[in-house]
């Protein structure tokens, strides 16, 4: 019969690997514990079961929007799903009673928080529940990442009714599983089917920060137009990383808790419907997002323990296609994670096995081999080689780094474990600073021993040595590094440590650049850079929305009089003129004339706005499409012939322009010009 049903309903000529047994379980009423990777189809497991036996399945799921959109598609398909939840009308919630009340309905979706209810609880005893489906288990561990305290009446609750669950989950270590089972179960044992956790269709990749704004544009910018998730360990960063990708030609917007509840729905259901879009978003975003076709998926900052990230990558490639990932990760970001383990209030077992989970996300980060593979074993399960991941692409070069290492714990020890890594590096590398001679650091044995490796070098190391959780910082010393039980045999020389090259970034020689301005227009280069600093952050806009850096060199070379030479400017058009003008020549020269006489005679004609449209499209493609080329811009005179003359096609375009500048704008310029 399930098998009828997943043809006849779900429109599935046949069962993905591992439902098949799953759903024979669960429908001949037996306790279930699967653990599926995401984009198994757990919900499939459930949902056929609850079709095939008598009675209504109850479903436990922790969000509301999960909620919505599975019984949205259930009936789509025919099926009579309902859930109640705060989000719904009474309309609504007056349908799910009366199809009760007929004995029509097959599935009811509830969240956790009301199985406190009183009377949700009486209404579940007088109803013919056919089993308990519980959706993200893991919620019941507490010493879990997801933890939601009212999924422990879960276990009561089916001791109440006396009926079968199944218990449902993507990520669980062996002690999480174990969790479930006493929790949930009880002194039932359920069958428990491990359908393994690798996703093969993603690819994994970590990278040291690097200019890590730079390092996120660089990645989207060849996966233009694919929808994509991207973490963000604060609300601000998401603001205005998700402003970047907008500046940089993609569909993106942000979501954080510090957000008013409509607008979040608003960006949840955005990221639903439309295709290539971005959500630059904190963890509060993700769970229960069932879009199948995110590409990707970027941590900006390094999540807080490996089963936050493995969950939060599985929202990539659901539908079973190639997905990517990249997790970027500074010496800041472990800091951090220390710090809010060490000065959360939790018991000093829970904030040892945090300890735990993050060492194993960091091991991950500075891996040596396949990572897949080192995430897979974490999770109990193993390979030998993905093939679909960084290290696999490029096996990094690894060195035997026991020497700096023992120096980098050396100077640790010596000075009483009370500095962070800059007065650290300072004693190794042997530079004299007032510090350095306060604390008699000089005299120190460690004191120059690391001039082979620069400051940037060094603080890999430092880096990586948190990674292997052989330093820490610690917090009420204000974040001044001490050793782990992991540095001794190292420090005695009892034990060898490589390293990768790979992540130790060389200080790259620093060559005098000539610069774009003369020597005698840098001052007031520099203050055109001030005044537009001031004026993008008064709009809360990055500073390139007021001009681009060309238009500021420029202004410091030509030295614009007045508000005619001013609208000459490469980058000025009318609109900028007029909200910008007066300020930078204030700066400048401290005279305003009248406005530019050439701008004026297209006034009130469309080719003014055609002009405005052009010098906006220009100052966007100013340094090239991804913002990395040459800077080229057409003059004001240039920019209004073409606005006046309208020129339909590239080779009119490029008579006019010449090759070089159709090249760069052409393509943007003629759909600007056709649409007059």
């Amino acid at each position: 019969m399930p098998a009828d049903l997943l043809k006849s309903v779900f429109g599935h000529d046949a069962y993905r690997d591992g439902q098949s047994e799953i759903v024979d379980a669960v429908t001949a009423g037996q306790d279930v514990l699967a653990i599926m990777p995401t984009g198994g189809g757990k919900s499939l497991c459930f949902q056929l079961p609850a079709l095939a036996r008598d009675g209504v399945a109850l479903v436990v799921s922790p969000l509301i929007a999960l909620m919505r959109d599975q019984v949205s598609a259930l009936k789509a398909l025919g099926v009579n799903a309902g859930a109640l939840t705060s989000g719904n009308t009474d309309e609504e919630t007056e349908e799910v009673f009366q199809a009760l009340e007929d004995g029509a309905l097959k599935l009811l979706y509830v969240a956790p928080e009301r199985l406190a209810n009183l009377g949700t609880q009486r209404m579940l005893s007088n109803l013919p529940i056919s089993f308990i489906a519980v959706d993200e288990a893991h919620c019941v561990s507490q010493w879990g990442h997801d933890f939601r305290p009212d999924y422990l009446r879960i276990g009561e609750l089916r001791e109440r009714l006396n009926v079968p669950l199944a218990a449902f989950t993507a990520t669980a270590d062996p002690e999480t599983q174990d969790e479930i089972v006493e929790r949930l179960f009880k002194d039932r044992d359920p069958k428990i089917f491990l359908q393994g956790f690798d996703r093969p269709n993603i690819h994994l990749a970590f990278a040291a920060k690097n200019t890590p704004r730079q390092q996120v544009l660089n990645f989207t910018a060849s996966r233009q137009g694919q929808s994509g998730i991207i973490y963000c360990g604060s609300r601000a960063k998401c603001e205005t990383l998700a402003q970047a990708l907008r500046t940089a030609g993609h569909a993106a917007i942000h979501y954080h808790a510090g957000m008013d509840a409509d607008d979040r729905r608003i960006a949840e259901r955005r990221f639903q419907l439309e295709d290539g879009l971005i959500v630059v978003a904190t963890v509060a975003f993700g769970m229960g997002i069932d879009k199948p076709d995110i590409r990707y998926v970027i941590h900006a900052d390094l999540p807080k323990s490996i089963e936050s990230y493995y969950q939060e990558i599985g929202r990539a490639g659901r539908d079973g296609e190639p997905a990517e990932t990249l997790t970027l990760y500074g010496s800041d970001d472990i800091r951090l994670r220390r710090s809010q383990i060490d000065e959360g209030f939790a018991p000093a077992d829970r904030k040892q096995a945090d300890h735990g989970r993050l060492n194993a996300l960091l091991g991950l980060a500075e891996a040596r081999r396949c990572r897949r593979r080192v995430l897979l074993r974490y999770f109990g399960d193993d390979i030998e080689s993905c093939g679909n991941c960084d290290l696999c692409d490029s096996p990094p070069e690894l060195f035997d780094g026991t020497t700096h290492v023992r120096m980098a714990l050396s100077a640790i020890l010596r000075t009483d474990e009370r500095f962070g890594a800059g007065h650290l590096i300072d004693i190794l590398r042997g530079q004299s600073t007032d510090k350095t001679r306060q604390h008699g650091h000089e005299s120190l044995p460690t004191f120059g021993v690391g001039k082979d490796y620069s400051k940037s070098e060094w603080q890999a190391v430092f880096r990586q040595m948190m990674g292997y959780d052989l330093i820490r910082p610690d917090m009420e010393r204000f974040g001044a590094f001490r050793m782990t039980h992991a540095a001794r045999p190292i420090l005695r020389d009892e034990e060898k440590i490589e390293l990768r090259r790979d992540t130790i970034v060389k200080e790259k020689r620093k060559v005098k650049v000539k610069s774009l301005v003369a020597e005698e227009d840098e001052t007031l280069f520099s203050a055109l850079k001030s005044k537009r600093r001031a004026l993008a952050e008064a709009l809360n806009a990055p500073a390139y929305v007021v001009f681009a850096d060309a238009v500021l060199m420029e202004m410091a070379r030509t030295r614009p009089a007045n508000l005619d030479d001013f609208a000459r400017l490469s980058g000025v058009g009318a609109v900028k003129l007029e909200r910008y003008g007066t300020a930078f020549l204030e700066v400048i020269n401290d005279s305003v004339q009248e406005q530019h006489p050439s701008r004026r005679r297209l006034a009130g004609r469309d080719a003014g706005d055609v002009f405005d449209r052009l010098q906006a499209a220009q100052l966007e493609l100013m340094t090239g499409p991804h913002g990395h080329d040459k800077p080229m811009a057409c003059s004001a005179s240039l920019l209004a012939k073409c606005a006046e003359s309208k020129p339909r096609d590239m080779a009119s375009l490029e008579r006019l322009l010449g090759e070089k500048k159709a090249e760069r704008f052409g393509d943007a310029f003629l759909e600007i010009l056709e649409t007059e």
